[in-house]
């Protein structure tokens, strides 16, 4: 990923340096336990540890992986360049390099996960905030981009919050899953090498033992922690495109902090763009985008091919990285975000009063007119107010069918905001708790 919309953090987990360091601890631990089933002596196993506070040669490896064409040997070569051929001589016994390979693809996803769940965290703290500040804050709720009925500032960034926690918790289960190791050798059948080195490899890198391998750890885990990452993405997209809503200069509710010294536009020195949110944007589309090749991977040929790999090379960090960057750009528009409350009120009275239309209708029902003659009235007088910029209120106090079966207390009474407000503490408990 481009440094750009990369942190420091989540890149360190995809440097070679970090992988290598990974394979090290894979195969240490995998000595170790052949060595406590007798295998290989127990001086060599611990001989392999004398490596464990070497910073590996990124260089030197690629350097022999010329030559090899394979990184795994290549790694193993450079190994036994520190610690000596004689004592290197039972490393990687009965090991396929998929049990390297796969193993540390997943110990990094789990890592990135941890950093996506603390993202995510503060997210949510941040909208939790605004919920609770903007409870009452009261603005027009809209359907098809159409004014609708009323609603508060607080439910849109409770709705955003709950759906964000959605996405917490699916993390966490993605994070579970992918949470396995396989040391079982070639096709998988633990032929030369017993299960217990599996068990003792996944007890000591935080991992659980695959169930059943081939010779490479079932690619559906894979598939749904990036399909994970596609739908928090997809959620991110949610919060920003009504942000980016918010900020267009004919509605002007809320905007994005505009810092001194920033500039909008190199032409026009007036505008103040939505250019956070549009980023926000962009990235989800690059994380979703990680998700239809993650889903393709779990289609492999018989026990292993390695169709995969040049994929997960490229999405592993893309995805998480953008993922990453994305969740604190969001955090940090959603802290400082400018809100106005009185442009929501000035919206939501901007066709005066028509927003109030389903009371008036449901209360001529139970006045006894009919549905279609109760549409009928209402839309009459509500049209008036589209076309003609006239007042709802005034319209139908003006309309004998409507006052033949409403009085104007009971016309007055349609038209009060707290109605529409009663039942926020009902909907904050649910997603917030008492």
């Amino acid at each position: 990923m481009i440094p750009r919309y990369a942190r420091k953090e989540m890149v360190d987990i995809w440097e070679p340096a970090t992988k290598f360091k990974i394979w090290y601890e894979i195969e240490a631990h995998a000595c170790d336990a052949q060595a406590a089933l007798g295998v290989i002596p127990k001086a060599n196993a611990e001989a392999v540890w004398k490596a464990k506070d070497v910073e590996f040669d990124v260089a030197r490896i690629d350097e022999i992986e010329a030559v090899t064409k394979h990184d795994v040997i290549a790694f193993l070569t450079h190994l036994a360049e520190h610690i000596g051929s004689e004592d290197a001589r039972f490393v990687h016994q009965g090991m396929t390099s998929s049990d390297v390979l796969d193993t540390t693809l997943n110990i990094q996803l789990v890592r990135t996960a941890d950093i996506l769940l603390a993202d995510m965290d503060r997210v949510l703290a941040a909208l939790k905030k605004r919920a609770l500040e903007h409870k009452d804050t009261v603005r027009i709720g809209r359907s098809h981009g159409i004014h609708a009925e009323p609603t508060t500032m607080g439910l849109t960034f409770a709705r955003f919050y709950a759906e964000m926690d959605r996405n917490r918790a699916r993390l966490a289960n993605a994070r579970e899953e992918v949470a396995t190791g396989a040391i079982s050798g070639a096709v998988g059948t633990f032929a030369n090498i017993d299960p217990s080195v599996e068990e003792h490899v996944c007890a000591q890198l935080g991992l659980k033992p695959e169930p059943i391998s081939t010779q490479v750890i079932p690619r559906d885990r894979h598939a749904m922690f990036f399909a994970t990452l596609g739908v928090i993405a997809s959620s991110i997209e949610n919060v920003a495109i009504e942000i980016r809503h918010m900020q267009r200069t004919e509605v002007l509710e809320a905007e994005e902090f505009f810092s001194k010294g920033q500039k909008g536009s190199s032409a026009m020195p007036h505008k103040r763009n939505p250019v956070l949110t549009e980023n926000l944007t962009g990235l989800a589309r690059l994380v979703r985008m990680c998700v239809v090749p993650a889903m393709e991977n779990v289609a492999l040929w018989h026990e292993r091919d390695i169709s995969h790999s040049s994929v997960e090379r490229g999405i592993g960090p893309d995805a998480t990285i953008t993922l990453d960057f994305a969740l604190n750009r969001l955090a940090g528009v959603v802290e400082n975000l400018v809100i106005y409350p009185e442009n929501m009120l000035r919206n939501m009275n901007k066709f005066k009063g028509l927003v109030m239309s389903q009371r008036v209708l449901l209360a001529l029902t139970q006045a006894g007119v009919s549905r279609e003659d109760a549409y009928r009235l209402v839309q009459r007088n509500a049209m008036k107010v589209w076309e003609q910029g006239a007042d709802f209120k005034e319209e139908l106090l003006k309309d004998a069918e409507v006052t033949a079966a409403l009085s104007p207390t009971e016309i007055e009474e349609k038209f009060d905001l707290g109605y529409h407000t009663k039942h926020v503490d009902t909907i904050f408990k649910r997603v917030f708790g008492a």
